[in-house]
């Protein structure tokens, strides 16, 4: 009897232990989160480059003098709002309550492109979308296959349309030449 003990307590030990680890993101974020460190990554990093695109766009709308980027931009408005929405909503699904927020270097990147007008502006602009959906790709194709269902779902529905963003953009910047 006492051989029998000692294997079953070794494995309720083993599992108290694995339990704890699952806990260590929990801890970090002082919070109980729902999603592992790539779920976690896609939804912070996704909102904020989100809101920056948002906000850039937004410069755009009413500084660009070509219907064309005037155009892009509002796509970018609307489908980034959209996707936002959904970011939030996994945010509180998944129990993560960091603040959500332009980072210090895409706030530079805006500000910049605040005091551009013309040709140049809309240069800025484009080269920034570019540049930023060549990142969201990499983000979100990082993600279709996550553990988590949900952050898989998401990723797998959004990644088609922030490539034709990119694509798209791509084709502005040629045309900007």
């Amino acid at each position: 009897m006492k051989k029998f003990i000692y294997p079953v307590l070794g494995l309720a030990i083993a599992f108290s232990v694995q339990s704890c680890m699952d806990n260590y993101k929990a801890k970090y974020l002082d919070e109980k989160t729902l999603v592992d460190d790539g779920g976690i990554t896609l939804i912070k990093n996704g909102f904020e480059g989100g809101l920056t695109e948002i906000k850039a766009s937004q410069l755009a709308a009413t500084n660009s003098q070509n219907a064309d980027v005037k155009s892009f931009a509002e796509m970018m408005i609307t489908d980034h709002s959209k996707a936002n929405k959904t970011l939030d909503s996994l945010e509180t699904d998944k129990m993560i309550t960091e603040k959500d927020t332009i980072s210090a270097e895409h706030q530079e990147l805006i500000d910049s492109l605040s005091k551009k007008t013309g040709a140049e502006f809309d240069k800025a602009y484009i080269a920034m979308m570019v540049k930023d959906h060549e990142e969201a790709v990499e983000l979100f194709s990082d993600q279709v296959d996550d553990k988590n269902q949900t952050i898989q779902d998401f990723a797998r529905k959004t990644l088609p349309v922030i490539q034709m963003h990119l694509d798209d953009a791509k084709k502005l910047e040629a045309a900007l030449k």
